[in-house]
This record gives structure tokens, sequence and C-alpha cells, in this order.
């Protein structure tokens, strides 16, 4: 199993990006939750760019991806599982769940500390949020939750079927809870409680602060319930609130060069935690 998910790991992935980008793209197109407010071929292009700069970034630094790193840690018998006699499906699923968390504190980190916050920004920035914003992601900061994630495998010693496991789970569901899909009220309270829907994660996408500091799953739902950020809905309702952020609100300086350079010369407002204002708002 170990050989298999390593040597096809590209394959893997790429097969499920295509089918899961295709899908949440037609859905938005069949049932759309908001009317978007910017050019939509602007905004796809620096948002795909990015996909394709942070492939090239990453393959530069690390070769072997998350998985490669999984195999190593496997054959080294490094980490916690790979030191005790769980079974293997077990070992499968703490590796998920625990992968799983450690994104999610990341996310916390990076809304947190202010220098990160710089270059999560340019995933906020999106004046709009569709399929195309769950893969904006800066280069520095990709290169960083790699870092993360490896340490996260060495320390837990989670075995490669879990990785890709992982990693086709949490790009899928970025992709699917960033849709402009409008889902019945009834479904989404259903798929609320085991996986971030679109609804829940718009929240996190609020221009008002105490909202864009809420909802930072990705993928499982339960961590902000359980760490106590979770918000249910936003204050203005989903087709009234306003995406993105307040210092960024010109769609003509977002294009793909601007958001590159964005943690690097642009003002970073009052979003990170501990610099927002006492109302939150």
């Amino acid at each position: 199993m170990t050989e298999f998910v390593s040597s096809n790991e590209a394959a893997i992935r790429i097969a499920f990006f295509l089918g899961i980008f295709s899908a949440v793209g037609i859905a938005e197109m069949i049932v759309p939750r908001r009317r978007l407010t910017t050019s939509k071929r602007g905004r796809w292009f620096a948002n795909i760019g990015i996909i394709a700069v942070n492939t090239v970034f990453i393959r530069l630094f690390f070769s072997a991806g998350a998985v490669g790193i999984a195999v190593l840690v496997s054959d080294r018998n490094w980490g916690i599982l790979n030191n005790l006699s769980a079974p293997y499906w077990l070992a499968v699923i703490l590796s998920v769940l625990f992968l799983d968390f450690v994104i999610y504190l990341q996310h916390v980190m990076f809304h947190a500390v202010p220098t990160l916050w710089r270059l999560h920004m340019m995933h906020h920035a999106d004046m709009d949020i569709d399929v195309t914003t769950g893969t904006r992601f800066h280069p520095v900061e990709m290169f960083l939750s790699m870092l993360i994630k490896a340490a996260a495998i060495i320390v837990s010693g989670a075995p490669p079927l879990a990785v890709i496991i992982f990693e086709v789970l949490l790009n899928g569901t970025a992709m699917f809870n960033h849709g402009n899909i409008k889902l019945p009220i009834g479904l989404d309270a259903i798929l609320r409680l085991f996986v971030v829907t679109p609804d829940m994660h718009r929240v996190h996408h609020s221009v008002l602060p105490i909202e864009t500091n809420s909802n930072y799953g990705f993928n499982l739902p339960w961590w902000d319930r359980l760490m106590g950020t979770y918000r249910s809905q936003p204050l203005n309702g989903h087709t009234d609130m306003t995406i993105g952020l307040k210092q960024f609100r010109n769609p003509d300086r977002l294009g793909l060069m601007d958001i590159l350079m964005m943690p690097f010369r642009a003002p970073q407002g009052s979003y990170a935690i501990n610099r927002r204002g006492q109302s939150g708002l």
C-alpha cells in the first residue's frame, strides 16, 4: 500500500483536484449563493495563476511532498504511531484527525501573529468567494505550512495512506467550502455536523474582523466548536455580507503580481487577532 500510494500520489491528487474543482464550479453556475461583485475573469486568472506558482514553488523545495516525508518516516520507524501497536486502520484515522487539528491550529496562528497575517491576508483579500478562493494562498505561506505539516507527520508517525487521504480531503473540502453554492438550509445543518460547509466557512471571509476571526476549520467542523471559535451565521446574512478586507477594495489592484507582493508592501489592517479593535467590527 505504501509503495502504491507514493508512486501514484501525483495522479491521485490531480484526479481528485480536477474532479472536485469541476463539480463545485458547475454547482456554482447552477445554484449560486451570491452574485459576484467583481470580474470573474480577472479573479480566476489571479487565483489559478497562484496554483501554478505554488505548485512549482513547493516542488522546488519539497520534491517528495508530504507523502514522501511519510514514506521516510515509515521506513525509519519515526513518530509515536510507529512505536505503538495500534492497528493500521486506527493509525490512519488518528493521523487524519491529528493532521486536521494541526491545520486548524496553524490557521489560527496565521491570524494571531501579525507577520504571518501579512502572508495570509492575500487569501482574505479576494472580494468574492468561490471555488478558486480555496486555492489562493501565498507561496511563502504554503512553504511554512509544508514545514508545519512535515513536523506533524514526523512527530505522529502518520502512515503514507493517511497523509494522502488527508491531502485529498483538505484540498477537496477547501474548494467545496469556498464554493459559491446555495445549499438547502436543512442539508447545510446536517452537513456541518461532519464537514465545513460553504455557509459555515463564508462567515470567515466576512469584512468584519469579529467574523474573520471565527470558523477556522477547512475540513472538520468540530475544532471550531471545541475551541470556541464557531460562529453559525454572519451578522448581515449571506447575501448582504461584504467579502474581503477593508483595506483592499479596488479589484484593479488585486491582480496576480499585486497579490504576490501584498505581504511586503500592503497595509495589514486590523484583522490579526491581537490587533483588532475592541468592538471587533
